[in-house]
């Protein structure tokens, strides 16, 4: 009976030994999570039940459990490494079959689609038509690389705060090559339906006969916004109150109206080019884009005159250019945002993750991964910082949460069981032989 428990505690000392081993191997592996044998003495029994002086049959392995502590967080600089900070998997789908990781290493194929080293995608949702979020509608998360196309400017704010204490200019009519014509000027690029720039002026001259009221003059590239050909501006009155507050617009042009609120509308602007360079001067015309169909709206309020130097507080306008796939940033929920180099971002699709009932249930698979078992339950999918799921650190890597010092302590202590157990078949053994030898 000795042999049988020697060799049973041998078995589990082996196990020990394997589960250990396989821990050191890995302290390395991104995500991995280090297991514990677990083991239980044996008894036998009989329809009786066990006496008082009955002894053990020795020793079975248990369990071999999973330990799902967090592994420390190491920064790696690349936008797509993610690592879990607290409860959750991601979940990943090699042709529909899913399984679940807290490996976050991934990169984008040549389809664009965000990958394991395996090439399973990693889920999530995606976004609709209007670039919204589509919650509870599980896909394959793809980073898209197409160029984004241009937005027509249809809104400027703007806040010009205008000297006081200035005098009306010295040269009249205005004239934008003359700088003696104006008081000051401000610009602003603004962008057509093809996302061509324009500079749109705007120039102030301080009225003669009353200090608080100011014309101002406005074109686009230079050139009249309704009207290519000529170099006419629009002109507008914009007038102050005692305290230096914008109390009413006029528009003196047609094409620009104006409400006393000091929200402007530049109506049937046409985007202009030079389309001859060889007359002099150069001949203007349509560039073939268009302006924003509601028109570009220009608001003023909040704008100030006091005793102060001119200056644009603060300035804003919706339009950009076609802008090309520059950058990949995740924030802590999950959201994905593409950065483009028109200056412009956009949200491209959400993280998931997925948590499990008993995660000891969970079954291994192998390159860090898991699938779900009867024993773990259902995933409960969400996204990263909702109810219990933990949060995302891009540009970052959950490291294994092997402890080498003690996996090397364990590694010594189940290499004496080993051979401790390996002593009791030899003192069994020598029993043995007395007896044979007894005459």
């Amino acid at each position: 009976m000795s042999f049988n428990i020697g060799l049973s505690g041998l078995n589990a000392a082996s196990k020990n030994l394997n589960v250990t081993g396989n821990n050191i191997a890995n302290v390395g592996s991104t995500g991995f999570k280090a297991s514990r044998a677990e083991f239980a003495d044996i008894y036998a029994t009989s329809m009786l039940g066990s006496g008082r002086n009955t002894t053990g049959s020795g020793v079975l392995t248990a369990a071999v459990s999973q330990q799902f502590t967090q592994g420390n967080i190491s920064s790696t600089g690349n936008s797509l490494d993610l690592a879990i900070n607290g409860n959750g998997f991601f979940v990943m789908s090699d042709g529909g079959a899913r399984s679940y990781t807290r490996n976050g290493t991934f990169n984008a194929d040549r389809e664009g689609y965000i990958v394991d080293s395996a090439g399973s995608r990693l889920q999530g949702y995606g976004i609709d038509a209007n670039g919204a979020i589509v919650n509870g509608v599980v896909s394959d998360l793809m980073v898209d690389t197409a160029n984004q196309l241009p937005n027509a400017t249809t809104s400027i704010t703007q806040k010009v705060a205008l000297n006081s204490t200035v005098s009306t200019p010295t040269t009249s009519p205005f004239d934008a090559s003359i700088a003696t014509s104006y008081n000051w000027s401000t610009s602003v690029d603004i962008y057509d339906s093809q996302g061509n720039s324009h500079t749109m002026s705007q120039y102030f001259v301080k009225s003669g006969t009353d200090s608080n009221t100011w014309t101002m003059y406005v074109t686009i590239d230079g050139r009249n916004p309704n009207d290519p050909t000529s170099t006419v501006p629009y002109n507008a009155t914009v007038s102050f109150d005692a305290s230096g507050s914008l109390v009413g617009t006029t528009s003196n042009s047609t094409g620009l109206t104006s409400t006393t609120s000091g929200v402007f509308s530049l109506n049937n602007w046409v985007p202009a080019a030079v389309t001859n360079s060889t007359t002099n001067p150069v001949t203007w015309g349509s560039n073939g884009a268009a302006a924003s169909t509601s028109g570009v709206k220009l608001d003023m309020r909040g704008s100030s005159q006091t005793n102060t130097a001119f200056a644009v507080n603060s300035l804003t306008q919706d339009g950009y250019t076609t802008g090309q796939l520059s950058g990949l940033s995740i924030s802590d929920d999950g959201s994905m945002f593409a950065t483009y180099t028109n200056g412009q971002s956009k949200v491209i699709g959400q993280v998931i993750l997925a948590s499990f009932a008993n995660m000891q249930g969970l079954t291994p698979v192998g390159n860090t991964n898991w699938v779900e078992s009867y024993a773990s339950g259902e995933p409960v999918i969400g996204t990263p910082g909702s109810g219990t799921l933990g949060s995302l650190t891009s540009g970052s890597l959950e490291d294994s949460n092997v402890d080498l010092t003690a996996e090397l302590v364990n590694l010594i202590v189940a290499q004496r069981n080993y051979q401790a157990n390996a002593k009791t078949i030899e003192t069994e053994s020598t029993i043995s032989q007395t007896i044979i030898n007894l005459r």
